[in-house]
């Protein structure tokens, strides 16, 4: 029996850093060690939970073999939340915890030996990560938080023409003065929503044919 509780562990956590490497190729806060870890605990805990406890077992000691499976849920939870950041109006990260909560239950599924489900389950974690975001493109659009550094402002509706015309729609932007009077760098943060048909790195292509901008970063 331990060696086919080992097997699910090493089955666990291959599946979990099959999701974790999709995190990681994107450059997400989780991703391929956190989600193999994640994977392993969860299939450990569910082994614990139905397996653990059989020497303790008698005529009058009763177990809930779910227990232990159960805290597995909320506890997952807590670590999704650390992936969440709140910054000004926008929210990052809630793809990454709500992939983590899914690869505990794919340890789980699989530390209780449902290995068909656990598969299919890891299937479908993919689906949702890669597939469907590129089969809905061309319907949602797509919303970014630009910050550009320059050192005049007369840069500034340069940047604000620059990028109507290459259709964005600037929902907000602000700017502010940072550095010394005799030096001032504006720090400008621009809300966009653009088309799904228009990349990121034709936008900073643009940007970047434009003079006194000091630095682009695009979230």
């Amino acid at each position: 029996m331990e060696l086919e509780w080992i097997a699910r562990l090493v089955r666990a956590g291959i599946l979990g850093a099959v999701v974790g490497f999709e995190r990681e190729k994107r450059f997400k806060e989780a991703g391929f060690r956190t989600h193999f870890l994640v994977a392993v605990g969860g299939a450990l805990a569910m082994i614990v939970s139905k397996y653990g406890f059989f020497d303790v077992l008698g005529e009058n000691v009763v177990l809930d073999p779910s227990r232990v499976a159960a805290s597995i849920v909320s506890g997952v939870g807590f670590l999704g939340a650390g992936t969440i950041i709140v910054q000004r109006q926008s929210v990052r990260g809630l793809i990454t915890a709500a992939g983590l909560w899914a690869v505990a239950g794919v340890g789980m599924t699989i530390g209780s030996g449902m290995y068909i489900v656990g598969i299919c389950g890891t299937a479908l974690v993919l689906l949702g990560l890669e597939v469907l975001n590129r089969l809905f493109q061309p319907v949602f659009p797509r919303f970014h938080r630009l910050t550009i550094h320059v050192r005049t402002k007369d840069t500034i509706p340069g940047i604000i023409n620059l990028l109507m015309k290459q259709h964005v729609s600037i929902t907000t932007y602000q700017a502010k003065v940072k550095g010394p009077e005799h030096e001032p760098l504006y720090s400008i943060q621009i809300h966009l929503e653009t088309k799904r048909n228009i990349k990121e790195e034709q936008i900073l292509k643009t940007l970047q044919t434009l003079s006194g901008i000091e630095s682009i970063k695009f979230d």
